[in-house]
């Protein structure tokens, strides 16, 4: 069997189960306009199995704190979050024309120590919220380099810079836009796609992998 059907076969196979997804919000205060948008997305119909993952309780990152014993328990259990993960959402506001420090954290955190990154190539989104017009453009960027360096193949289309983020729910937390949330679903559908391919891949690799041997 080619390397192609082989991917096809698996990712067919990986839509057709559940795909466990970390979700990392990178805003800390409570009812942000980037957690609801996050959490907007559960609406829509998906393979996926949803997971927050908090960042807000990770203490800053120390490289002298990677020795036996002084590992801080929030390093540990965050990393063991994201390993479990299938693949990664990043919803993230704009501080400063860039990501906020807690999440930057968070991606410094999860890739250490050096060789034993919980990221791993796990496929990932990126969706950037803000009141502003340009829907956190700058934070949004920041955060793809930074997902290229760990090695995570990171969905390119659609882009998603949710702007007018005060005005997108009115007081019963629903959308007000019906094309922001069809955008929304867009984006969801796209990104389960992106997913199972990725997975697909990989599985098909180890497939392959294992023919050869």
């Amino acid at each position: 069997m080619s390397m192609h059907l082989m991917r096809e076969f698996a990712r067919e196979a990986a839509m057709e189960s559940k795909i466990e997804v970390a979700v990392v919000v990178g805003s800390l205060r409570e009812g942000s306009f980037t957690r609801r948008v996050a959490n907007h997305l559960r609406a829509y119909p998906s393979p996926f199995s949803w997971e927050d993952v908090q960042i807000g309780q990770l203490p800053l990152y120390n490289e002298d704190l990677e020795k036996p014993g002084r590992v801080p328990v929030q390093w540990r259990e965050f990393r063991a979050a994201i390993s479990r993960a299938d693949a990664v959402l990043f919803a993230t506001p704009e501080y400063n024309r860039s990501m906020p420090g807690a999440l930057k954290n968070a991606l410094d955190v999860g890739s250490r120590p050096n060789g034993e990154s919980a990221w791993g190539t796990k496929p990932a989104a990126v969706i950037s919220v803000s009141p502003g017009a340009i829907g956190a453009f700058g934070a949004n960027h920041h955060v793809r380099q930074a997902l290229v360096f760990l090695g995570m193949p990171t969905m390119t289309q659609p882009e998603a810079y949710i702007g007018a983020a005060d005005k997108l729910f009115n007081d019963a937390g629903r959308i007000t836009k019906p094309e922001t949330g069809d955008f929304l679903h867009t984006f969801v559908d796209a990104f389960a796609n992106w997913a199972a391919l990725n997975l697909g891949a990989k599985s098909g690799e180890r497939e392959l992998a294992g023919a050869r041997g």
